[in-house]
C-alpha cells in the first residue's frame, strides 16, 4: 500500500520540481512510512511512498520494464498477480522481483491501457509511456483507492490524496460552491467532483490517458444488473455464494506482514472472521473497540464471536476523552469535508489494530451489496405509503416533531422524522434525503443570498439523477444497490475507511468488493437480499453453520459516536466557537442565523440537530484548516 503523486508537462525547472515532487509525497507520508521513491525526466516526476506487504526486500518504486521505457508507481494490491505473471513469463517477460507492481509495465507492454481490465484488486496507478509521451492513470472497479487529479494549462498532476496535489504550484485552492451544495445534501462530495476547483476524482472502474495535453477518460468496468440469476435456486444460490465469498476472503490473507480482522460482531465483519479461520494456518487477531455508551457499543457481539471462532481477540476501551479530543483535529484525517462521523472511532480502531498487525480484513461492501441498511427496508415501507393521502402524511409529520427527543444511536425520534422527510420524493431522491444531512429545499435558507444567486439552477441532485439513467432496467432494489454502490459507498465509506487506516499506515482489505462477489451479488434478485422486510437474506443463509444464530439474527447497528450527547456538554464550546456567527459572517457562505437556531435547538433539547451541526463543523474546520490557513 502506498501513496503516489506526479506531473507531467510542467513548466518548473528540474531541480523545483525534484523539490515539489517531494513535497507532494510528503504531505503523504502516511500512506507509506517503508520506503520512497522517485523518477524524473525532462517531461514527467513521479513519486511513491510505501507501506511494504509483498516482496518486501525487492518491490521498491517507481518500477520499469526491461528497457526502461514504461516507469509505473502504484497503490493497492492485485490479487491476481501470480497468475499473470505466469503468463507474461510464457510470453519472454523477464522479470527483476517478486511484486505485483512489476505485473503492471510488463502486461501495458502487451496491450497497453486495456491491461487494467486484467487486474483483479484494489489500486490506483500512474504509469508514464515515456515513447508515447502519455501518462495513465487508472483506479479499481469499485474505488478501494483514491486517485485526484488536474489539468491547468499544459500541466497535469496527480496524487493519491488531495493534500498531495496543493504542494504543486499551479494548483489553485478555490472553493468549488457546487461541491460545497452536494456536500451539504449527501455529506460527501460525489466523483468525479471534488471541494476544490479544478481538482477532479479519477471515477472507478475508470482510465484516463493524457498526451497531447488532452485528456481521454475511459469507463472500463460497471456493476453488473440485477435477476441475472433469478432462476438459480436458493440451495444452490447459498453454496456458490459461500463458495465466492470464501475464495475472495482466501485471496486476501496473501502477506508477508502480519495480519487480522476488524470484528465488530455485525454479520459482515463476523463472517470474514469466519473465512479467515477456516483458510489461515494461524490463529486469526482480531480487533474492536470498546464505549461507555452502551447504545453506541457492540463489543459483548464481537467478544461473543470471537470465542465462537477462537480467534486471538484484542480490545481496547475508548474513553470518550479519546474520540472528544480527536474531533478538534478533524482535518488531521480529511482533505475533503465528509460528514460521517464514524470516522473518529474507525480511526481509533485502525490505530489500535496498527499496533499489532499491518493488515487487516473488513465487512465494508456488506451492506451495499446484500441491502443490509434499514433504508432499504424503509424504501419497502415507503411504498405502501405513497398511497396514503397527503393530508395523512402531513399530520403524521407534525405529531412526530412532538416526540420526545433522544440523542441515543438510531434512536426512535431520529429515524421517524428521516422517513418522513423522504417520502415527497422520487424513491431515488428520497434515498439520498435520507443518507444526507439536508434536503435541496433547505439550501436557499442555509447559504447566504450571495452564495445563492450564484448557484440558481444549479442541482445537487445531478450525479444521483445520472447514475439512475445508468441504472435503467434494474428493478427497484437493485437501482438503490447501484446508486449506494456509486455514491454512498465509493464517495463516503470506502473514503473514510482509506483516510482512518492509511492514517496509521494499516492497510485495509474488503472481501466483500471483491470482483466476483460483486457480480455474483449483482446479478442475484432482489428477493435474495431483502425478503419482506429481513435485510441480507441470502447472506444470513449462506452464513448458518458458521456464525451464532443469535448474530446472525440481531439488528443492524452502525459505527456511531454520541454525537447528540457531546455537543450538548463536551463539545458544547468547540461547535459555539466553531459556528460561530461572526465566523460565519466572515466567510459568506452560511447564513449565521439558521445555524444559530439548529445550534441553539439543539443545546436547549427542542430538536435533535446532531447529523446537520455535525455536518456544518466538518465543512467549517476543513474551511478554517485548508482555505484561511495552510494545511495540507
Amino acid at each position: 500500500m502506498c501513496g503516489i503523486s506526479g506531473f507531467i508537462g510542467s513548466s518548473l525547472s528540474r531541480d523545483q520540481g525534484r523539490a515539489v515532487v517531494r513535497a507532494m509525497c510528503r504531505a503523504i507520508r502516511h500512506r507509506g512510512p517503508d520506503d520512497e521513491g522517485y523518477y524524473e525526466d525532462r517531461e514527467a516526476m513521479l513519486g511513491m511512498c510505501r507501506l511494504s506487504i509483498i516482496d518486501i526486500e525487492g518491490g521498491h518504486q517507481p518500477l520499469s520494464n526491461e528497457d526502461g521505457t514504461i516507469w509505473v508507481v502504484f497503490n493497492g494490491e492485485i490479487y491476481n498477480f501470480v497468475e499473470l505473471r505466469d503468463s507474461l513469463v510464457s510470453q519472454g517477460h523477464h522479470f527483476r522481483t517478486r511484486s505485483d507492481t512489476e505485473v503492471i509495465v510488463h502486461l501495458f507492454e502487451e496491450l497497453g491501457p486495456k491491461a487494467i481490465e486484467q487486474l483483479d484488486g484494489m489500486f490506483a496507478l500512474a504509469i508514464w509511456d515515456r515513447p508515447g509521451q502519455r501518462l495513465i492513470l487508472a483506479r479499481d472497479r469499485m474505488g478501494k483507492k483514491p486517485l485526484h487529479y488536474a489539468h491547468i494549462g499544459s500541466e497535469f498532476v496527480f496524487g493519491s490524496e488531495l493534500r498531495a496535489l496543493l504542494h504543486h504550484p499551479s494548483i489553485p485552492r478555490q472553493l468549488s460552491l457546487m461541491s460545497v451544495t452536494r456536500y451539504l445534501v449527501h455529506d460527501y462530495v460525489p466523483a468525479p467532483r471534488t471541494i476544490f476547483r479544478g481538482i477532479s476524482k479519477l471515477p472507478p472502474g475508470h482510465w484516463l490517458v493524457f498526451g497531447n495535453n488532452e485528456i481521454q477518460l475511459t469507463q472500463y468496468w460497471d456493476v453488473p444488473s440485477n435477476g441475472e440469476l433469478s432462476e438459480l435456486p436458493e440451495e444452490e444460490a447459498i453454496i456458490q455464494l459461500r463458495g465466492v465469498l470464501e475464495a475472495a476472503t482466501r485471496r486476501r490473507l496473501m502477506s508477508e506482514v502480519p495480519l487480522g480482522a476488524f470484528l465488530s460482531g455485525g454479520i459482515d465483519s463476523s463472517a470474514v472472521t469466519a473465512f479467515m479461520v477456516r483458510n489461515s494456518p494461524s490463529r486469526v487477531k482480531t480487533f474492536n473497540i470498546r464505549f461507555d455508551e452502551c447504545s453506541f457499543d457492540e463489543s459483548r457481539h464481537a467478544r461473543r464471536v470471537a470465542g465462537y471462532l477462537g480467534t486471538d481477540h484484542h480490545e481496547e476501551v475508548m474513553a470518550p476523552r479519546m474520540l472528544i479530543d480527536l474531533v478538534g483535529r478533524i482535518t488531521d484525517l480529511l482533505d475533503e469535508p465528509l460528514a460521517d462521523a464514524s470516522l473518529l472511532p474507525t480511526y481509533l480502531l485502525s490505530r489500535f489494530t496498527r499496533q499489532h498487525v499491518t493488515v487487516a480484513l473488513s465487512g465494508d461492501g456488506g451492506d451495499e451489496m446484500f441491502a443490509g441498511y434499514p433504508t432499504y427496508q424503509a424504501h419497502r415501507v415507503a411504498r405502501l405509503t405513497d398511497l396514503a393521502p397527503r393530508p395523512v402524511v402531513a399530520a403524521a409529520r407534525r405529531l412526530a416533531d412532538h416526540l420526545p427527543v433522544s440523542y441515543a444511536n438510531f434512536s426512535f425520534d431520529f429515524r421517524i422524522k428521516k422517513f418522513l422527510s423522504g417520502l415527497e420524493y422520487a424513491p431515488e431522491l428520497r434515498h439520498s434525503v435520507w443518507m444526507g444531512s439536508f434536503s435541496p429545499e433547505e439550501l436557499p435558507s442555509l447559504l447566504t443570498p450571495e452564495v445563492w444567486r450564484e448557484l440558481r439552477g444549479d442541482d445537487p441532485f445531478s450525479e444521483v439523477r445520472s447514475y439512475t439513467r445508468a441504472a435503467n432496467g434494474r428493478d427497484w432494489l437493485g437501482k438503490l444497490l447501484y446508486l449506494d454502490a456509486k455514491l454512498y459507498l465509493q464517495d463516503g465509506v470506502l473514503v473514510k475507511v482509506d483516510r482512518a487506516s492509511m492514517r496509521c499506515s494499516l492497510e485495509v482489505r474488503c472481501p466483500f468488493l471483491d470482483t466476483g462477489v460483486v457480480t455474483f451479488a449483482s446479478r442475484l434478485p432482489g428477493w435474495a437480499k431483502l425478503r419482506g422486510l429481513t435485510t441480507k437474506y441470502l447472506l444470513k443463509q449462506s452464513l448458518r453453520g458458521l456464525l451464532p444464530s443469535d448474530i446472525l439474527e440481531r439488528p443492524k447497528k452502525g459505527f456511531g459516536v454520541p454525537l447528540g450527547f457531546w455537543i450538548r456538554g463536551e463539545l458544547r464550546d468547540l461547535f459555539q466557537t466553531t459556528l460561530a456567527p461572526s465566523r460565519l459572517n466572515a466567510q459568506g457562505i452560511l447564513r449565521p442565523s439558521l445555524v444559530t437556531r439548529l445550534l441553539e435547538e439543539h443545546l436547549s433539547g427542542q430538536r435533535d440537530h446532531r447529523k446537520k451541526l455535525w455536518n456544518l463543523f466538518v465543512f467549517q474546520s476543513w474551511y478554517s484548516a485548508f482555505l484561511e490557513g495552510q494545511a495540507a
